[in-house]
């Protein structure tokens, strides 16, 4: 990286990264602080051309780029716009559409909306090790449009289908560790055995758990310290609340139905991962939330094809 100070605002980040070359030894950097490494064969012995910004390697014989491996492979927009980008979607707390990103970095909006949704796979955390040890709030949502807004036959379609729900709408369960991280899942309906294996699955056994009053949380009380909180007398009762886990709830919906509108159920899950990411990040500025989505952009990839379901 270079010597100047780095980034701490939106109008810095763009000055910083005017130049390629900034932006080509910065994302360098983070991907390989003890030095690069061919994407293809893993080999270390590598020599940059400066005159390209390439690098060889004499393992295998092949020259790629800083971008090659990552959510900028295949690419032709220039790092610069790239990083700006991802500084405006990890520190929007109502996130920003591709309309948005479109006019603010000269690029068309189908153009915006492919390169939001590879940051997104960068957001991504992929499995978790690490139970949550408690006290964790669990809680479920519904995300979709409103059914008596819909065309009578798609409405009606839907009804056909529908096994256990809301009519048209995706059901999403989250676990909020308090003070600590969120993680959400899109579940197949609010059933019991799938509420419940969601929650071993990322809560040890022991820990004190706050849920409403759900009849698929019945019988916890023999794996966890269970708490209920019944909604239609109260919503809080001394410690016992799920105010944590329905905060998310109003910033993932305040994202979606004021600055995206319509989410495709298909895409749901990348929206969950950029506002969950955000809010794991709440407790950093603005900088640390950019270093932390930059640093993980390496070993993913998403073409276009993939993005809307084709097989290329």
């Amino acid at each position: 990286m270079t010597e100047q100070a780095l980034p701490k605002t939106l109008t810095e980040a763009i000055r910083y990264f005017t130049q390629e070359k900034v932006c080509i030894e910065f994302v360098a950097q983070l991907r390989w602080s003890d030095g690069a490494t061919c994407p293809r064969c893993k080999g270390r012995k590598v020599t940059f051309m400066a005159s390209r910004s390439l690098w060889n390697c004499k393992g295998c014989r092949k020259q790629f780029s800083v971008k090659v491996g990552t959510i900028f492979e295949d690419s032709a927009i220039p790092l610069s716009k790239w990083l700006c980008a991802i500084w405006m979607i990890v520190n929007a707390k109502n996130g920003v559409s591709s309309y948005e990103i479109g006019r603010s970095l000269g690029v068309t909006q189908k153009t915006g909306w492919f390169m939001m949704h590879r940051i997104r796979l960068a957001l991504h955390r992929g499995s978790f090790n690490k139970k949550f040890s408690g006290p964790v709030e669990a809680d479920e949502t519904y995300i979709g449009g409103l059914a008596r807004n819909m065309h009578f036959k798609k409405r009606e379609a839907l009804k056909a289908q529908e096994k256990f729900g809301k009519i048209g709408k995706a059901i999403v369960m989250g676990m909020l560790e308090r003070d600590g991280e969120v993680r959400t899942r899109i579940i197949e309906g609010a059933f019991a055995k799938e509420m419940k294996q969601t929650i071993r699955q990322h809560v040890e056994q022991g820990a004190v758990l706050y849920t409403d009053h759900h009849g698929s949380y019945h019988g916890l009380a023999r794996e966890y310290a269970h708490k209920v909180i019944n909604h239609a007398r109260e919503y809080v009762k001394g410690n016992v609340h799920t105010n944590g886990i329905e905060n998310f709830w109003s910033l993932l919906k305040r994202g979606i139905k004021g600055t995206y509108v319509s989410v495709e159920p298909f895409h749901l899950f990348r929206y969950l991962d950029e506002q969950t990411f955000r809010f794991n990040a709440r407790k950093g500025n603005d900088q640390d939330r950019f270093m932390a989505a930059v640093s993980t952009v390496g070993g993913r990839r998403l073409t276009y094809q993939n993005l809307i379901g084709v097989s290329a």
